[in-house]
């Protein structure tokens, strides 16, 4: 892992520079439910110029369910090996923006996948940061439970040190999107281009 970006310090950020980085890989957003992946993820391909995938609109469009009837009717493994074949084929298509579901970088075969195709962007959210973005939303199955802030304490517990694997980690606050944005792009600068290049006009 790359160390944590989170300051909103100014720097250079060469858009150009960073997509012939980048290549024909993908960049995709990982982290849990409330971590902004889909709201910050929309914002940073606007900036790259790059389209936006989401894997969770994907595979309700290949179930023709939504997240929610998926798991009531088939149950969460069935939900998790679709995501492991939505997000293979999506990643087939780069270069591009993907926000994937909190579950997806768990599977091995995704984050060998991920690795090989994309460039991983932890995005990193506080306990309390995401109790007040989750609230705002009934639609996710893990949190149907009298106590969601213990699954989302499991949760953290569980997928933190995994999520640590991604190639960089921004942290996702209480902060206006486009600075979000921004650290995230200083990141994937720092990430992809030598020193001595990030700052040449």
């Amino acid at each position: 892992m790359v160390g944590e970006v989170t300051s909103t310090a100014p720097a250079v950020i060469d858009v150009k520079r960073l997509r012939d980085a980048l290549g024909a890989r993908t960049i995709v957003l990982v982290g849990l439910m409330g971590a902004g992946k889909s709201t910050i993820g929309k914002r940073l391909a606007a900036r790259l110029n790059l389209p936006f995938v989401d894997a969770d609109t994907e595979i309700e469009k290949a179930a023709d369910l939504t997240i929610p009837e998926i798991f009531a009717r088939h149950g969460e493994a069935y939900f998790r090996a679709g995501e492991v074949r939505v997000v293979a084929r999506i990643l087939e298509s780069g270069p591009q923006i993907l926000a994937t579901g909190g579950g997806a970088y768990m599977n091995p075969e995704t984050r060998a996948r991920i690795a090989e195709r994309g460039i991983s962007v932890w995005l990193k959210a506080d306990l309390d940061v995401l109790m007040k973005r989750v609230r705002r939303r009934n639609d996710r199955p893990l949190l149907k439970s009298d106590d969601p802030e213990a699954v989302l304490r499991r949760l953290m517990d569980e997928r933190y040190p995994v999520y640590a694997e991604a190639s960089v980690t921004v942290m996702s606050r209480e902060a206006a999107h486009d600075e979000i944005v921004d650290d995230v792009l200083r990141a994937l600068t720092s990430h992809l281009l030598p020193s001595d290049e990030r700052a040449q006009p």
